[in-house]
């Protein structure tokens, strides 16, 4: 690998997409090929999992011969936690083999909007899995690839749950305690991988959190001082 493989966590709310893009620009403005992406979602396969993630799957719009109506009303059926693991993970392997990898062979920046800290946060804290069986499927899926910088932007979810502009998808309205283990799930991630996590309080200005993300991208490449 050549490139420079990085990526952002977090709950739902805390400013993740604008800090992506700020990033974006900033290392376009220095020279450098960025590719944003996602998960789930970055590849055609992810797009079609990431509807039965964050939508759910309903009894009507499994079966073929289902008419609309019953579709439109049926409620979506719960996606048990061993199920939910895979599916993330087979989004995150086609994700790894068909965008990421070959980005980061052509010596491009990829940042990507959640990776495997999100599974581990969102289904070993927040749905009460094991950690070491999320961490182990997710690296088996990705061939041991992992982020050389994560930027998790922290906040009380209740907060930067306010923030959000648009209806509360699978994930968003689990409720209160599912979200605060998640966000401890991800702090304690952060505290046994220091070398690779920084985190950044989320409830400041977005001028102050890019800020920092933006010194500490300058170390990390080692743009000096003259980029501040």
């Amino acid at each position: 690998m050549v490139g420079l493989f990085i990526s952002f966590e977090g709950v739902d709310g805390v400013g993740k997409t604008t800090q992506v893009e700020r990033l974006r620009q900033y290392l376009e403005s220095r020279g450098r090929t960025v590719l944003v992406t996602r998960e789930p979602g970055g590849t055609p396969l992810g797009l079609a999992l990431r509807r039965l993630l964050l939508e759910g799957v309903t009894e009507s719009n499994a079966n073929s011969d289902g008419d609309a109506n019953t579709t439109a009303n049926a409620a979506p059926t719960d996606i048990a936690p061993r199920a939910e693991a895979l599916i993330f993970a087979a989004d995150r392997a086609q994700h790894v083999a068909e965008t990421i990898r070959p980005a980061l062979q052509r010596d491009e920046v990829v940042i990507t909007d959640r990776y495997l800290d999100s599974s581990l946060a969102y289904q070993a804290g927040g749905r009460e899995l094991t950690a070491r069986e999320i961490r182990d499927l997710s690296l088996w899926a990705t061939n041991n690839l992992l982020p050389v910088r994560t930027y998790l932007l922290d906040m009380d979810p209740a907060e930067s749950h306010a923030r959000l502009q648009h209806d509360e998808d699978r994930m968003e309205s689990a409720g209160d305690d599912f979200q605060n283990r998640t966000r401890r799930a991800f702090l304690d991630l952060a505290e046994a991988e220091p070398e690779r996590f920084r985190v950044i309080d989320a409830a400041q200005p977005i001028e102050t959190v890019w800020t920092k993300i933006r010194v500490d991208i300058d170390d990390l490449l080692g743009y000096g001082e003259d980029s501040r």
